[in-house]
């Protein structure tokens, strides 16, 4: 798998994340204080990591800063990106499977490096539900951005539990 890795600081724990995902043999596209030259600061590489899953250039993508929120905050932005930010294993695995999440969020300061291997395991050992429910929940966030914005036909108004507009 591709996955995109961001980091507003070269600390241990996102070197840790580079190793431990190379390890798993994934291959890592770097972004911010991880790639000499690149812009560092922790709105910009999280987005740029994002928009690699966004446009396809990548399957994933796992980004830092030191609280993991900003990056979580970021990456969101990112049109087709749902960003989670896990602090623990389970949170991780239902965020892949309720959430359909695509960007792992971590926090530089809280993630230890048994920790980062347990959040990783239970992340990719996830699996998007097939469940209708959650898969109403998944396509009502995508179309969040798209409410009161004008659209072919006039303003887009409130998306119903359906996802129709009233």
């Amino acid at each position: 798998m591709r996955i995109s890795v961001s980091s507003d600081m070269d600390e241990p724990v996102a070197r840790g994340l580079v190793e431990e995902l190379r390890d798993r043999g994934h291959e890592v596209l770097l972004h911010g204080a991880l790639r000499a030259g690149d812009d560092d600061r922790w709105a910009v590489c999280s987005e740029a990591a994002a928009r690699e899953v966004a446009e396809g250039r990548a399957d994933q993508a796992v980004v830092c800063c030191w609280t993991g929120t900003g990056a979580s905050i970021a990456a969101n932005k990112v049109p087709g990106v749902r960003a989670a930010l896990c602090t623990d294993a389970y949170t991780a695995g239902g965020a892949r499977r309720w959430n359909d999440a695509n960007v792992l969020a971590l926090s530089l300061r809280l993630t230890s490096g048994p920790l980062l291997r347990e959040i990783l395991d239970a992340w990719f050992a996830a699996e998007a539900s097939a469940e209708a429910d959650d898969r109403q929940n998944v396509a009502h966030v995508g179309r969040i951005g798209d409410i009161g914005r004008i659209g072919p036909t006039g303003p887009i108004g409130r998306i119903g539990r359906e996802g129709a507009a009233p």
